[in-house]
């Protein structure tokens, strides 16, 4: 009888054994990961849905959910990583510029490779802002973005940030040459 019972359990653990392991590494990945608070700015094409700071060897790695609400495709974007203290203090990580594509009116799941590197504290929260969208057609660029970042960093969300929009005279189509007359 106490054979049979510890050949029960011996074959119990091993069953489970797998799923133990499993969920440590799932809980281990899960805390290694961080989430990031989302500033949106109304005016942009471009809205992020879930951002999320992806742990690597070589640092973080920014994931982000976009949607576009523009007839336009969108080829790239600037953004802004803040960590905000205990007393409302915005200190930057960093301001990236990344290419994309992304459809018009399509939503997608974006992973950038160029690694992140800093350290997290403790209690910090890290907020997110885009700076600029773009398409081959027009670049929107937010007025004064700096300034807008550290009001909501300070918890004053008064502050609206201004989108210009402007041709894009770079990375434009090629016009086509007009014939006026033929014979």
């Amino acid at each position: 009888m106490l054979v049979s019972n510890l050949m029960i359990a011996l074959v119990v653990s091993a069953f489970f054994a797998p799923l133990r392991l499993c969920g440590n590494s799932f809980e281990n990945n899960q805390a290694r990961d961080l989430a990031i608070e989302v500033f949106q700015v109304l005016e942009l094409p471009v809205v992020v849905h879930e951002a999320l700071l992806l742990k690597s060897e070589k640092g973080y790695l920014l994931k982000l959910h976009l949607g576009n609400s523009a007839e336009l495709k969108m080829i790239g974007l600037r953004y802004s990583l803040v960590m905000i203290d205990s007393s409302n203090q915005a200190q930057p990580i960093t301001n990236r510029t990344e290419g994309f594509s992304l459809p018009a009116y399509a939503t997608k799941s974006l992973t950038f490779k160029t690694p992140i590197k800093f350290k997290p504290k403790d209690g910090d929260r890290l907020v997110l802002m885009l700076e600029q969208v773009v398409s081959r057609e027009s670049i929107w660029e937010v007025v004064k973005a700096k300034e807008a970042l550290d009001a909501y960093a300070r918890g004053d969300y008064s502050v609206i940030p201004v989108v210009l929009r402007v041709p894009n005279q770079v990375d434009a189509p090629p016009l086509r040459p007009r014939v006026l007359f033929q014979r």
